[in-house]
């Protein structure tokens, strides 16, 4: 049942998996995620040393770091995953998608509950650092290269470092590769670079006032 609805997941979503079997042999998103699975239940059951060992060997073949004490839900998808790191107390929801280069960290040293925990549908973006013991709501959406320090609502997309909100309340089913819709991320930084070139025309053009000014003063003496 597990296998097969991750693999179904994938295919879901992936438009490059041709067959069940290419996703099985072949994504090593997938194997980091059931290499977990018994790193898990080695934790659980106070095997720590083993369980760490199996997800060191996962690293080693995936290039995911997923620590056996993370407890993570149904369907994830990890998408590429090279560079993946998922902490200790990290809590992932179910039909989660994360790209390459996410780190899901914690902020302390201490023993206590010190990673994020992601809702139910969340997406997080390439290079995205979820840090602290922080709640990412339900279908919420962290750009790419994102770096979330605070809470995030259910439904909303943040983009920036440090992330900030760029809608509330989405209410959009869709799917939204690397967590970001283009439009709206690009949309307010490309109207905050128009507002700075008519800042910076409009001081270039008192500059040029001004400079004209003092010459025009300057030269009254000379010519008396």
């Amino acid at each position: 049942m597990f296998l097969r609805e991750s693999v179904q997941a994938y295919r879901e979503r992936d438009p490059a998996a041709r067959s069940d079997l290419e996703v099985v042999l072949c994504y090593p998103g997938l194997h980091a995620i059931l290499l977990h699975r018994l790193a898990h239940a080695l934790w659980l059951r106070r095997a720590k040393l083993p369980g760490r060992m199996v997800a060191h060997f996962a690293r080693w073949l995936t290039g995911i770091e997923i620590h056996p004490g993370a407890t993570i839900g149904r369907r994830l998808v990890i998408d590429h995953g090279m560079g993946v790191v998922i902490g200790e107390t990290a809590e992932i929801g179910d039909d989660v998608y994360i790209y390459h280069q996410v780190t899901l960290g914690g902020t302390s040293s201490t023993q206590a509950k010190r990673h994020p925990t992601l809702g139910n549908g969340v997406i997080v973006g390439a290079g995205a650092k979820i840090l602290g013991a922080i709640e990412i709501g339900d279908g919420a959406r962290v750009g790419a290269n994102a770096v979330v320090l605070k809470p995030v609502a259910a439904g909303t997309t943040v983009v920036g470092i440090p992330a900030r909100s760029i809608d509330r309340d989405r209410g959009d089913p869709c799917f939204d590769a690397y967590g970001t819709p283009v439009e709206a991320a690009l949309d307010p930084l490309l109207r905050e670079m128009e507002t700075l070139r008519a800042e910076l025309t409009e001081l270039e053009g008192r500059v040029g006032r001004l400079s004209s000014e003092i010459l025009r003063r300057a030269e009254v003496p000379a010519a008396e």
